[in-house]
């Protein structure tokens, strides 16, 4: 995790105005509203990874109701357009949607429908996917 945090870290484009990144209070108001746990390692992400700009893809964020990325917001976007209520999104990106289930795991959904490719954590997930965008 703090290889792929660190290469995240000196990927991102530099911002004129950073978000701020959430604590564990904010997560727990966020799991409030969603009626969801948040699993470990994307609390950990959402943590240390809500305020970078990396590439075309753009994972939620907790630390801003503002932002368009906000997870409250981008999660019933996602449940109203098919993505199963058990699983968190992760990235919204078109059609594509990057979900994590309660177990960690990330999936792959396109057009509300399941698809073969998956990551064991979301820290594998920025790795293969977030920082090659």
């Amino acid at each position: 995790m703090d290889e792929v945090l660190l290469a995240l870290q000196q990927k991102a484009i530099p911002q004129m105005v950073s978000s701020d990144l959430p604590d564990e209070d904010d997560l727990v108001e966020l799991e409030e509203q969603i009626l969801l746990p948040i699993p470990a390692s994307f609390k950990e992400f959402l943590m240390t990874t809500s305020d970078l700009v990396i590439g075309s893809l753009e994972p939620v964020t907790a630390g801003d109701p503002q932002l368009h990325t906000y997870l409250p917001e981008v999660t019933s976007e996602a449940w109203a357009n098919g993505l199963p209520r058990y699983l968190l999104p992760l990235c919204l990106s078109g059609d594509l949607f990057y979900c994590v289930a309660q177990s960690g795991e990330v999936q792959l959904w396109i057009d509300g429908e399941p698809q073969e490719e998956t990551w064991d954590d979301v820290w594998h997930w920025a790795q293969m996917v977030w920082l090659e965008s």
